[in-house]
This record gives structure tokens, sequence and C-alpha cells, in this order.
């Protein structure tokens, strides 16, 4: 995290960034990296959620930002990119309002499932294998996020540990 932060701090020093994540899933990777960040910078939170039944990637916005970003420069601190759906579209939605520049960084990366190009990921924590996560505010079915730190699920394991975590 200390790494993620000292790049972040260089690239905006004497800027004061605004570091918006989505809920839920980002919030504890926000809360350390804003520790981590050695220059001043603004948080915001903004909340999304997919369709129901939309496999497209079909996303809304149920939690705007609480701050307008018009000319400040915006980090959207994101748990994993995967296919780059969600992503495009928090970075589309948000650059409709002009700000002086728009990147985002991201705790996990999935490269090789990606559907979206020339996304602005400016930093990356690790590029993870395709596996499922929990823990460190990752949630599987809202189960999971106050671990302490990242474990990775073993599919079979996923009913017998959802009943357990219940």
């Amino acid at each position: 995290m200390e790494e993620l932060g000292r790049l972040l701090a260089g690239d905006y020093d004497g800027q004061e960034p605004l570091l918006v994540a989505p809920l839920k899933s980002s919030a504890v990777f926000l809360a350390d990296l804003s520790r981590a960040v050695g220059v001043a910078h603004g948080i915001d939170l903004i909340e999304l959620a997919g369709y129901s039944g939309a496999d497209d990637g079909g996303v809304r916005l149920l939690k705007d930002l609480d701050q307008p970003i018009t000319g400040r420069h915006v980090v959207l601190v994101v748990d994993v990119v995967d296919t780059g759906l969600t992503l495009n579209f928090l970075l589309r939605t948000l650059a409709l309002r002009e700000p002086a520049s728009l990147s985002a960084v991201a705790l996990l990366d999935r490269p090789y499932r990606r559907l979206v190009d020339d996304l602005p990921l400016r930093h990356v924590g690790f590029t993870a294998p395709d596996e499922l996560f929990a823990g460190y505010g990752l949630g599987l079915e809202e189960h999971w996020r106050a671990l302490p730190d990242l474990h990775y699920v073993a599919a079979d394991a996923l009913p017998a540990a959802a009943a357990d975590a219940a």
C-alpha cells in the first residue's frame, strides 16, 4: 500500500486530487490508500449496482458523489478491474462533469479478462489470477468483507462456506 501511496503522491504533488471509491468493496482499500498518500487529497464515495439479469455489464448509479468534480484531479480507487465494463461506465459518467484529469488505481487487475480497451489504469497493486477472493472489503454474497486481508475462495467450497458464514 505504501508503494501505491508514494506513486500517487508523486503523480499529484501540489494538486490535491479527489479519491473516489465505489461502495462497498473498495472502502477498505480507499481507507488504507488514503493513509498512504502523502499529499493533501479529498475523498468521496459512489455506489453502483448491476441491472438484474444484465449479462452485458449494465450498471446503474445508486449513490452519486457529494461534491462537484469540475476542474479537479479525480482518481477512481477500485478493488478489482476485470472486464472493465463497470470502470468504463464510471469513467464515462464522471468525464461528463469535466474533471481536470480522470484516472484509476486498482488493488487487483485481471487484464486477460478485459473487454474494454484504453482504460486509464494508472497504478495496480497486483495482477490477480482468475479466482474468487474475499476479505479486505471484497465480499461474496455480503459475507467475509470484514476479513483483514484477501483470501482465495475455492469455487467448490462456496456452498458450504456461505452456509457457515450465514
